[in-house]
C-alpha cells in the first residue's frame, strides 16, 4: 500500500481504526481481532488507531499485548481526554497536571516506550488549549511521544495549539455524509501543513449497505442513539444511500472502496482510518486505495451528498455539545 504524510509522518494511505474491538458495535471478538491486527500489517496498513477510552483501556491493552513482536512495523496513534466518572457519565480532562501520569498508562497497555501520534481527543472547555499541548508538547521533549494530534476541534482552537507545538494531525469524522471539515477545519489544516484523519470514514457503515432499517440496531449500538438513524431522518438518508449503492456498483466497487476512494481524492494528507474487527472487512476495505475516481464520477458523488441532503445530527445533543466547532 502506498504511503501518505501527515505532517512529516508517513502512514499507510488507509489505517485502522481498532475502537470496534472493544466497544460501541456489537460484542467484542477477541480472536478475531487478533487476526484482524495482524492481517493488517501483513497487507501493508501501517497506521493503528486507538485511544485509552476505548474499552476503558481494553482496546490498547488488546494492541499491546497482540502486536507486541511487530512494534516496528506500524505507526501507533493513540488518545486520552475522555474520561468516565464513578457514575458511568462522560466526561473530558484536559488538565495539564494529568498529561503526563495519562500518557504513562497509554504506554504501559500500549507494551512500547513511546507513541508515535498522541492525540487530544476532545477539548476540555476548562482549560485552555495552550496549556494541555504545552504539557503534551513536554512528552515529545522527554521521548515519550513522537508527534502531536487534536480530535474534534475547531480552526480556531487548531491555530492556538500550532503555535504552541507544532501539530501533526487533526482527527475528525468526516465522509461522504459528513462534510463538516470542509467549511474550516480543513482548509486550516492545508494551509499550516497538517494531516488530516477521518474517522467513521464509511459512515458508521451506513455507506456499506450494511444497515437497511433503523430497526436493525441493538440497543448497546451506539449508532441505536445517533439522531441521524432514527426515524424519519433514517428512512432519508438510507433512500440517498441506496442511490450511492447503485452507483458503486456501476463501478465494480463496493460502498465501502467508493467512500474511501472519494476521501482519498480529496487531496494530499488525508489518511482515513476504517474501523473494522473481522478480517473479510478489512481486505475489503483496503482495496479502495486502488479505486480510481474521475471528475465525472467526483462531481457525481457531490452533488448525491450536498450537505443539505443528510439529516440529523451525528450525536445525542449531550455529545454533540462537547464537539468544538466553528
Amino acid at each position: 500500500m502506498r504511503n501518505v504524510k501527515l505532517g512529516e509522518l508517513s502512514v499507510s494511505a488507509l489505517g485502522l481504526g481498532c475502537m470496534s474491538m472493544s466497544q460501541a458495535y456489537g460484542p467484542p471478538d477477541a480472536q478475531e481481532s487478533e487476526r484482524t491486527l495482524h492481517r493488517a500489517l501483513d497487507i501493508g496498513v501501517t497506521f493503528l488507531d486507538t485511544a485509552n477510552a476505548y474499552g476503558v483501556g481494553h482496546n490498547e491493552e488488546l494492541i499491546g499485548r497482540v502486536l507486541s513482536s511487530r512494534r516496528d512495523e506500524f505507526v501507533l496513534a493513540t488518545k486520552f481526554g475522555i474520561v468516565k466518572h464513578p457514575d458511568g457519565k462522560r466526561g473530558i480532562d484536559g488538565r495539564p497536571e494529568f498529561v503526563a501520569e495519562r500518557c504513562e498508562e497509554s504506554l504501559r497497555r500500549l507494551n512500547t516506550d513511546v507513541i508515535d501520534l498522541y492525540y487530544l481527543h476532545r477539548l476540555d472547555p476548562n482549560v485552555p488549549i495552550e496549556e494541555t499541548v504545552g504539557a503534551m508538547g513536554r512528552l515529545v521533549e522527554a521521548g515519550k511521544v513522537r508527534h502531536l494530534g487534536l480530535s474534534e476541534i475547531s480552526s480556531k482552537t487548531l491555530r492556538k495549539a500550532h503555535a504552541v507545538h507544532p501539530i501533526t494531525a487533526v482527527q475528525s469524522e468526516y465522509s461522504l455524509w459528513t462534510r463538516d471539515p470542509e467549511s474550516h477545519v480543513l482548509p486550516t489544516c492545508r494551509e499550516l501543513g497538517i494531516g488530516f484523519v477521518p474517522f467513521s470514514p464509511l459512515g458508521r457503515a451506513m455507506l456499506t449497505g450494511a444497515i437497511t432499517n433503523d430497526d436493525s440496531l441493538s440497543k448497546d449500538d451506539l449508532r441505536a442513539n445517533m439522531p441521524r438513524f432514527m426515524g424519519e431522518n433514517f428512512t432519508r438518508n438510507y433512500a440517498v444511500v441506496q442511490k450511492f449503492l447503485k452507483f458503486a456498483e456501476r463501478k465494480g466497487a463496493s460502498g465501502a472502496q467508493i467512500s474511501l476512494a472519494w476521501l482519498l481524492a480529496q487531496g494530499d494528507g488525508i489518511a482515513p482510518i476504517p474501523g473494522t474487527k473481522h478480517v473479510n472487512f478489512l481486505e475489503e476495505d483496503m482495496a479502495g486505495v486502488d479505486v480510481e475516481l474521475n471528475d465525472k464520477d467526483l462531481k457525481f458523488l457531490d452533488e448525491l451528498f450536498a450537505i443539505d441532503n443528510i439529516v440529523g445530527h451525528r450525536y445525542p445533543a449531550a455529545l454533540q455539545q462537547s464537539i468544538d466547532s466553528d
